[in-house]
């Protein structure tokens, strides 16, 4: 039999991925408790502020000076999905829409034609430290949907599917279905012009945990022509249709059932997978288009019209430190996680 096994490579901090994906990073930071601002209650002496990429005791401000996260920036042509395990994600943008997310939630913005947002991660805790982990998965878009008006939803946590499935043995495979579909769950819809609304795209985002010793039959894609990685990030070893593996990112066949043994410790994969959009992708920063003349056109319209100006008072807003969960759209429709 073919070792189902197309190729390993090992993780580092931006995680590569094959189309329709452009790339995924875990953010997995240790933050301290919080102080006034929401900004880290500890020193902040020998960080590179404004471009602080080392987990210096554990965390990073990022391109944060004073709260951790990511002020105003630019996109372009693609669309970001970024799901939170834990902590919150402040979110404001070009269009005056505003959000606080966390806690198993998910956004999906689709850039478009473009969107300026910043993404803050206050420290609302200031009697307890305040992890975070999200990852954040950049998924291209078709050139047909490249310059469609910037949208996003929040797929809160009430409402992403989560599987337990037993082996034999009783031991338990926990899914959180973020796109596509196992079984009967089914993820909640993505934005209308996502690569992942197209019938064609057989796209998927999953979470894996399974306990010591658990086993778990992963089904086959629904196309061939599917290209599905596995990131194992958490636990010592998994075994894959026979063959033990450490962590790394396995592309695996799309076509056949895989089934997944955890070693000694709890195992955690993050599964991307779907049909490459299969057109030229050119790529400056956070302008993702098809040609050297459309990222040309990208900056020259960013310079311009700063795709619609930033509304708010300062470049990496926060809410209050008391604000639960929301999201408010550009509409002016306000949505809240709902059981």
């Amino acid at each position: 039999m073919k070792n189902p096994i197309l190729s390993q490579r090992p993780l580092g901090f931006v995680w590569e991925t094959s189309d329709p994906f452009l790339f995924c990073v875990h953010h997995d930071d240790k933050y301290p408790a919080g102080n006034a601002g929401m900004g880290p209650d500890a020193p902040l002496e020998g960080r590179e502020l404004g471009q602080d990429f080392e987990p210096k005791d554990g965390w990073r401000m990022y391109h944060g000076t004073e709260v951790p996260g990511f002020p105003h920036h630019p996109h372009r042509g693609f669309e970001t999905v970024t799901l939170v395990r834990e902590g919150l994600i402040d979110h404001s943008d070009s269009l005056g829409a505003t959000a606080r997310f966390g806690a198993g939630d998910a956004q999906w913005l689709t850039a478009g034609g473009g969107i300026v947002h910043a993404e803050m991660f206050p420290l609302v805790r200031s009697d307890a430290p305040n992890p975070l982990e999200l990852f954040q998965i950049w998924l291209n878009l078709p050139a047909r949907n490249k310059m469609v008006d910037a949208h996003f939803s929040m797929l809160w946590n009430e409402r992403i599917p989560r599987v337990t499935v037993k082996d034999a043995a009783g031991k338990a495979t926990q899914l959180a279905i973020v796109a596509g579909q196992y079984g009967d769950a089914k993820a909640p819809p993505p934005p209308p012009k996502s690569w992942a609304s197209s019938a064609e795209s057989d796209l998927a985002i999953w979470t894996l945990k399974l306990e010591p010793g658990a086993r778990f039959v992963l089904p086959a894609a629904a196309s061939e022509k599917t290209v599905r990685t596995l990131y194992f990030f958490q636990g010592s070893t998994l075994t894959i249709a026979g063959e033990r593996v450490g962590q790394s990112a396995l592309i695996v066949d799309p076509r056949v059932e895989l089934e997944l043994i955890a070693g000694d410790q709890p195992v955690e994969l993050l599964m991307l997978q779907g049909r490459p959009i299969g057109e030229p992708v050119v790529q400056y920063g956070p302008f993702v288009m098809n040609t050297r003349q459309e990222i040309q056109r990208a900056i020259l319209d960013y310079q311009a019209t700063q795709f619609g100006g930033w509304p708010w008072p300062d470049g990496a807003p926060v809410h209050p430190r008391g604000q639960g969960r929301f999201a408010k759209h550009a509409n002016g429709k306000v949505e809240e996680p709902q059981p």
